[in-house]
Protein backbone atom coordinates (compact mmCIF):
# COMPACT_ATOMS: atom_id res chain seq x y z
CA UNK A 1 0.00 0.00 0.00
CA UNK A 2 1.17 3.64 0.65
CA UNK A 3 4.59 3.72 2.21
CA UNK A 4 4.71 6.63 4.31
CA UNK A 5 8.01 6.80 6.76
CA UNK A 6 8.75 9.57 9.41
CA UNK A 7 10.56 11.44 7.29
CA UNK A 8 7.98 11.68 4.79
CA UNK A 9 5.10 12.47 7.63
CA UNK A 10 7.29 14.77 9.21
CA UNK A 11 8.07 16.75 5.44
CA UNK A 12 4.30 16.90 5.46
CA UNK A 13 3.55 18.06 8.83
CA UNK A 14 6.23 20.79 8.67
CA UNK A 15 4.45 21.90 4.91
CA UNK A 16 1.21 22.13 6.25
CA UNK A 17 2.49 23.96 9.26
CA UNK A 18 4.01 26.30 6.92
CA UNK A 19 1.43 26.83 4.65
CA UNK A 20 -2.39 26.19 6.83
CA UNK A 21 -0.70 28.04 9.66
CA UNK A 22 -0.40 27.36 13.67
CA UNK A 23 -4.47 28.55 13.50
CA UNK A 24 -5.97 26.41 10.79
CA UNK A 25 -4.15 22.97 11.19
CA UNK A 26 -5.94 21.26 13.92
CA UNK A 27 -9.11 22.15 11.92
CA UNK A 28 -7.17 21.08 8.78
CA UNK A 29 -6.04 17.33 10.40
CA UNK A 30 -9.85 17.00 11.57
CA UNK A 31 -11.10 17.22 7.90
CA UNK A 32 -8.44 14.92 6.87
CA UNK A 33 -9.76 12.44 9.69
CA UNK A 34 -12.87 12.41 8.78
CA UNK A 35 -12.09 11.22 5.04
CA UNK A 36 -9.76 9.24 6.30
CA UNK A 37 -12.46 7.52 7.53
CA UNK A 38 -15.03 7.79 5.38
CA UNK A 39 -12.76 6.29 2.70
CA UNK A 40 -12.17 3.09 5.24
CA UNK A 41 -15.88 2.61 5.47
CA UNK A 42 -16.82 2.91 2.15
CA UNK A 43 -13.64 0.02 1.24
CA UNK A 44 -15.21 -1.84 4.33
CA UNK A 45 -18.38 -1.67 2.60
CA UNK A 46 -17.53 -2.51 -0.88
CA UNK A 47 -15.61 -5.45 0.75
CA UNK A 48 -18.66 -6.64 2.29
CA UNK A 49 -20.52 -6.19 -0.56
CA UNK A 50 -18.28 -8.19 -2.39
CA UNK A 51 -18.34 -11.17 0.42
CA UNK A 52 -22.09 -11.20 -0.08
CA UNK A 53 -22.29 -11.86 -3.52
CA UNK A 54 -19.75 -14.34 -3.79
CA UNK A 55 -21.39 -15.76 -0.97
CA UNK A 56 -25.06 -16.03 -2.95
CA UNK A 57 -22.78 -17.12 -5.79
CA UNK A 58 -21.82 -19.95 -4.06
CA UNK A 59 -25.42 -20.91 -2.39
CA UNK A 60 -26.98 -20.52 -6.38
CA UNK A 61 -24.23 -22.86 -7.01
CA UNK A 62 -24.92 -25.20 -3.99
CA UNK A 63 -28.72 -24.60 -4.73
CA UNK A 64 -28.15 -26.22 -8.03
CA UNK A 65 -26.16 -28.70 -7.49
CA UNK A 66 -28.40 -30.03 -4.86
CA UNK A 67 -31.73 -29.46 -7.14
CA UNK A 68 -29.74 -31.61 -9.64
CA UNK A 69 -28.85 -33.84 -6.87
CA UNK A 70 -32.60 -34.21 -5.88
CA UNK A 71 -33.19 -35.62 -9.68
CA UNK A 72 -31.45 -38.77 -8.99
CA UNK A 73 -33.18 -41.95 -7.83
CA UNK A 74 -30.88 -43.05 -4.75
CA UNK A 75 -33.13 -46.50 -4.62
CA UNK A 76 -32.04 -47.32 -8.29
CA UNK A 77 -28.68 -46.25 -7.59
CA UNK A 78 -28.46 -48.44 -4.60
CA UNK A 79 -30.03 -51.62 -6.27
CA UNK A 80 -27.44 -50.77 -9.15
CA UNK A 81 -24.43 -51.00 -6.95
CA UNK A 82 -25.81 -53.88 -4.43
CA UNK A 83 -27.78 -55.79 -7.22
CA UNK A 84 -26.29 -55.05 -10.50
CA UNK A 85 -27.71 -58.29 -12.48
CA UNK A 86 -30.99 -58.66 -10.48
CA UNK A 87 -30.00 -62.37 -8.87
CA UNK A 88 -30.54 -61.30 -5.43
CA UNK A 89 -34.42 -59.81 -6.16
CA UNK A 90 -35.07 -63.00 -7.99
CA UNK A 91 -33.79 -65.08 -4.49
CA UNK A 92 -35.44 -63.46 -2.21
CA UNK A 93 -38.76 -62.32 -4.37
CA UNK A 94 -41.41 -64.73 -2.07
CA UNK A 95 -43.95 -65.45 -4.61
CA UNK A 96 -41.00 -66.99 -6.69
CA UNK A 97 -39.94 -68.79 -3.51
CA UNK A 98 -43.29 -70.33 -2.83
CA UNK A 99 -43.61 -71.08 -5.93
CA UNK A 100 -40.02 -73.08 -6.08
CA UNK A 101 -40.58 -74.55 -2.42
CA UNK A 102 -44.49 -76.25 -3.81
CA UNK A 103 -42.27 -77.31 -6.66
CA UNK A 104 -39.86 -79.23 -4.71
CA UNK A 105 -42.11 -80.54 -1.93
CA UNK A 106 -44.41 -82.07 -4.61
CA UNK A 107 -41.92 -83.61 -6.48
CA UNK A 108 -42.50 -81.72 -10.47
CA UNK A 109 -39.89 -79.83 -12.57
CA UNK A 110 -39.13 -76.74 -11.45
CA UNK A 111 -40.46 -73.62 -12.94
CA UNK A 112 -39.69 -70.23 -13.37
CA UNK A 113 -36.64 -67.76 -14.13
CA UNK A 114 -34.11 -70.76 -11.95
CA UNK A 115 -35.79 -73.53 -13.87
CA UNK A 116 -34.09 -72.01 -17.42
CA UNK A 117 -30.98 -72.12 -15.85
CA UNK A 118 -28.68 -75.64 -15.78
CA UNK A 119 -27.41 -76.07 -12.35
CA UNK A 120 -23.55 -75.89 -12.05
CA UNK A 121 -22.48 -79.86 -11.29
CA UNK A 122 -19.40 -79.90 -9.97
CA UNK A 123 -16.19 -81.23 -12.09
CA UNK A 124 -15.54 -84.31 -12.28
CA UNK A 125 -11.62 -84.91 -11.11
CA UNK A 126 -9.30 -85.53 -13.87
CA UNK A 127 -6.82 -88.74 -12.97
CA UNK A 128 -2.84 -87.56 -13.21
CA UNK A 129 -1.41 -88.19 -16.42
CA UNK A 130 0.67 -91.21 -16.41
CA UNK A 131 3.80 -89.02 -17.37
CA UNK A 132 3.45 -87.30 -14.07
CA UNK A 133 2.77 -90.36 -11.98
CA UNK A 134 6.37 -91.77 -13.00
CA UNK A 135 8.96 -90.46 -11.13
CA UNK A 136 12.65 -89.84 -12.36
CA UNK A 137 15.10 -92.19 -11.41
CA UNK A 138 17.73 -90.79 -9.01
CA UNK A 139 21.11 -89.24 -10.62
CA UNK A 140 23.73 -91.23 -8.45
CA UNK A 141 26.94 -89.40 -7.76
CA UNK A 142 30.17 -91.48 -6.70
CA UNK A 143 29.76 -89.40 -3.71
CA UNK A 144 26.45 -90.68 -2.81
CA UNK A 145 27.34 -94.17 -3.12
CA UNK A 146 28.10 -96.28 -0.38
CA UNK A 147 32.03 -96.55 -0.07
CA UNK A 148 31.19 -100.78 -0.83
CA UNK A 149 29.63 -100.14 -4.66
CA UNK A 150 32.26 -97.47 -5.42
CA UNK A 151 35.15 -99.10 -7.17
CA UNK A 152 38.49 -98.37 -5.88
CA UNK A 153 41.73 -98.28 -7.34
CA UNK A 154 43.40 -100.51 -5.10
CA UNK A 155 40.89 -102.95 -4.33
CA UNK A 156 40.82 -103.21 -8.27
CA UNK A 157 44.42 -103.90 -8.34
CA UNK A 158 44.75 -106.51 -5.52
CA UNK A 159 41.96 -108.65 -7.17
CA UNK A 160 44.45 -109.13 -10.34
Amino acid sequence: MLDIGWQELFLICVVALVVLGPKDLPTAMRAVARVVVKVRGLSREFQSGVADMLREAELDDLKRKVSEGGRVDLGKAVKDAVDPTGTLTEDFDPADFARRLKQEVEGGPPTGPRAAAPSPEPAAPQPPSPEAAVPEPPTATPASQPAAARPSAGAGAAHE
